[in-house]
């Protein structure tokens, strides 16, 4: 929580106002918080995909220097929402598939 904390207060010290809707406190433009992931954290994403039926990309943001991981929830206006974030990240898992059940 410390963490989405830092990187929210930093985003927003840098952002202009922005009419967010009730209960959207963990929100900012996207490319400060990617730019906060990277600096702080050592986070770059390493997984994206599309959330069906608002074109809202949801990404994941991972270090394996420190095992911290976040995801972020993107809309199509750049604003981004954090949706989690912890540690003791592990990659590379084997029993991933490739779009409706192909294996990779």
């Amino acid at each position: 929580m410390l963490k989405i904390l830092t990187i929210l207060t930093t985003a927003a010290a840098t952002l202009a106002p922005v009419a967010a809707p009730a209960g959207a406190r963990n929100c900012g433009d996207r490319q400060a918080i990617v730019q906060r992931l990277q600096e702080f954290y050592g986070e770059s994403r390493t997984g994206a995909g599309l959330s069906n039926g608002n074109a809202s990309m949801i990404e994941i943001f991972a270090s394996h220097q420190t095992g911290t991981w976040t995801i972020l929830l993107t809309r199509p206006d750049g604003q981004s929402c954090l949706v989690a974030a912890g540690d003791s990240w592990q990659g590379g898992l084997e029993n991933l598939t490739a779009g409706r059940g192909q294996p990779v």
